[in-house]
């Protein structure tokens, strides 16, 4: 669904793509001209400064080197380790939709849906011939309106087709039930990043809201405004979510899971914005019998009615209009929409100086509309049961090490270790892909048809979603891809995630070492665990549910501990005068931070039973300790430009790489003992930040 309302942390999302805008490519170069450079090594000593002192700045050390070795590209804004396995997994992807996009009749039916889906996706002169006609239909519905009591029909319609006007809707699992599925609307309908960018202050805030008016104004132009018009209408657009924005709760706020947990009766949410007709809002998405569902926040909805209420219609159709076009998939769309969205949204926003190879961003989109359907033939191939059971082990070792870092906690009474030791041993452990992989026979893929292609698989997984409500929870299910480079924990399942994507080299290879192995994935493990006793995944129970198992004495102790994170990171500058968010990103950064203590606890376990000398040194001149430092710190090799790194800061959870890797290590004195750091240098401070 658009939004799926659950709280699901994920490790690495400091991406360079923007998730809704895929932008397209001016130049088509054929796949087999790209240079697809080999994975990197478990540890690789080309990426080290040697010159750089470890205790000083270990980023540096381990890392600096990085970028010589791998240039960030012209069509990225971020570029790094993950990154690297993320372009290989695009080959590999577009290899396997290479052999099934020819028109044969002997393919399966997988085969050709994923087949015809990249074709229609790549082939640009039916999308120019085509033009504007696919979207006609929804431009003569906003057209349409004669009254806003019409709204309610047209806003359905939008929220099946990820057009998010005003507010978004969807399924989550309820909060303080984790057995049932149940409907749930949420604060939406901004263009932005999210709202304190039409709130935010200084030159570089009003410099992009100045961008957005002139790209809304562009786009509505390229579907048939008049120039004056469409200058017009992008300024009232404007207003008009400014208004959204203020009535918005901040991401940071958002992050408290008893914040955005309002279970309410249709009858009071109608109460609240009677301008929709909510009973028919729900019926047209094909949700039937909703009497109750959670509405995140109450007084986004109240102050949306009188939004809705004070505002022209004209100006109404104006902003759906804006909202269509800029939720439609670019790809999908003629190239003057594409090159222009491309420009705000990758240029401007995110300081990508061009657009990425169509054939890379239709392998991405192929993936996102049918990942179960390729990922079935990608991990047959690329993660072998060998490689499964090899990170299962590592899973329980890390288990294993929450556990005795639980038993031997000072600050936590018996009572509350018990419940934590619950919630452990009934976590899920989602290794590599599903035991069942999606079925797709009733989604209609049409060879040729790239913009009718993506808004059906669009409504196909929107409706599969809506259909859980009222239907028991399916705890077998995945939220990301087999082929996604990229892991997750889900609080209400209780679970860990970790597809076959992630686990390929350098994160995860039977060819490195045990210690390259715990200090790469080992720590992604360890981060996704933790994160079910972060300060939010602590307030959902064994089961999923969100309630307080803490004394208040133990609860106090672990806000005084974070609280140490909180101050710590809140004073690294990410660029220029822009301060990492320690309240937004303390999830992550305690994730990262008792996610590498559990890794190494795992290590040295793992050593002990294998026999292994942590004295001994590699031909490099490491000892295993030390090893599994450097390739915990090459997780993190990396390098943004300016623009992603201050859209990071402002909207992204994790912290930027560089702090990815100093702000952790500074806190764990095992790595100072390895790297024979004295007390008082940067990565070795007098006092450190510990909570798990």
């Amino acid at each position: 669904m658009r939004k799926q309302l659950a709280i699901a942390i994920s490790f690495a999302l400091a991406a360079a793509f923007a998730a809704i805008h895929v932008p397209a490519a001016n130049a088509q170069p054929a796949p087999d001209a790209q240079k697809n450079l080999p994975l990197p090594s478990g540890l690789d000593t080309s990426f080290l400064d040697t010159s750089a002192d470890p205790c000083v700045n270990f980023s540096q050390y381990s890392c600096g080197k990085f970028a010589k070795a791998y240039p960030m590209p012209a069509d990225m804004s971020s570029y790094g380790t993950l990154f690297l396995i993320y372009e290989h997994t695009e080959y590999t992807l577009q290899s396997l939709l290479d052999k099934v996009q020819a028109n044969n009749p002997a393919r399966t039916a997988n085969e050709q849906k994923t087949g015809d889906y990249y074709a229609g996706c790549m082939d640009t002169g039916a999308i120019e011939a085509a033009g504007l006609k696919p979207l006609q239909p929804e431009l003569d519905r906003i057209a349409a309106l004669k009254d806003k009591s019409e709204l309610t029909t047209l806003l359905a319609h939008y929220q099946l087709i990820n057009v998010g006007a005003f507010f978004n809707f969807g399924e989550q699992q309820d909060f303080k039930d984790a057995r049932k599925q149940i409907a749930a609307v949420d604060q939406g309908g901004l263009g932005l990043p999210e709202r304190d960018y039409y709130l935010r202050t200084g030159d570089a805030a009003e410099k992009t809201r100045q961008q957005y008016v002139q790209h809304i104004a562009n786009m509505l132009k390229l579907i048939g405004e008049p120039e004056s018009q469409a200058a017009a209408d992008s300024k009232s657009i404007m207003a008009l979510e400014t208004t959204l924005a203020k009535a918005s709760m901040d991401i940071t706020s958002q992050r408290d899971p008893n914040n955005i947990y309002h279970p309410i009766s249709v009858q009071q949410l109608t109460a609240l914005t009677p301008t929709i007709a909510w009973p028919q809002f729900f019926s047209q998405t094909g949700v039937s019998q909703v009497s109750d569902l959670n509405v995140t926040n109450p007084d986004f909805f109240k102050s949306l009615n009188t939004l809705l209420q004070s505002t022209s219609l004209d100006t109404i159709q104006a902003y759906l209009r804006w909202q269509l076009i800029a939720n439609i998939p670019s790809y999908t769309l003629p190239k003057a929409l594409d090159d222009e969205d491309f420009n705000f949204f990758g240029r401007q926003l995110r300081g990508q100086p061009e657009q990425r190879a169509r054939w890379k961003r239709c392998s991405q989109a192929t993936d996102s509309a049918l990942g179960e359907a390729i990922g079935e033939v990608y991990v047959k191939t690329y993660f072998p049961p060998s490689s499964k059971a090899l990170t299962v082990q590592m899973v329980e070792d890390i288990e294993s090490a929450m556990a005795g870092e639980i038993d031997t906690l000072d600050w936590m009474s018996p009572g509350t270790k018990a419940k934590a030791r619950e919630k452990l041993h009934r976590v899920t452990d989602k290794i590599g892909y599903p035991d069942h992989f999606r079925d797709y026979s009733s989604l209609k893929i049409v060879r040729g048809d790239a913009i009718g292609n993506a808004t059906r698989a669009i409504e196909f997984e929107n409706h599969r979603q809506l259909a859980k409500i009222g239907q028991p929870v399916d705890r077998g299910e995945w939220g990301m891809t087999p082929p996604t480079i990229d892991a997750y924990y889900n609080a209400s399942m209780n679970d860990i995630n970790f597809p076959a994507g992630i686990l390929q080299s350098p994160i995860f290879s039977p060819q490195s070492t045990d210690a390259e192995n715990y200090g790469h994935m080992g720590a992604v493990v360890g981060h996704e665990l933790t994160h079910g006793f972060d300060d939010q995944g602590r307030k959902f129970d064994g089961s999923g549910n969100l309630a307080d198992w803490w004394t208040p004495e133990d609860a106090k102790k672990y806000e005084v501990m974070t609280d140490c994170e909180v101050k710590e990171y809140s004073g690294f500058i990410a660029v220029d005068d822009v301060y990492i968010n320690g309240k937004l990103t303390l999830g992550e950064n305690t994730a990262d931070n008792g996610g590498l203590r559990l890794a190494l606890a795992a290590f040295l376990a793992d050593a002990k039973r294998k026999n292994i000398d942590l004295t001994a040194k590699d031909l490099a001149g490491y000892t295993p300790v030390q090893e599994f430092f450097l390739a915990f710190g090459q997780n993190w090799c990396s390098e943004q430009r300016p623009e992603q790194t201050r859209l990071q800061v402002q909207t992204d959870p994790h912290s930027p790489p560089e702090f990815r890797i100093n702000g952790v290590v500074q806190n764990l004195p095992e790595f100072g003992k390895a790297f024979n750091c004295k007390t008082g240098q940067p990565m070795m401070p007098a006092t450190a930040c510990h909570v798990w």
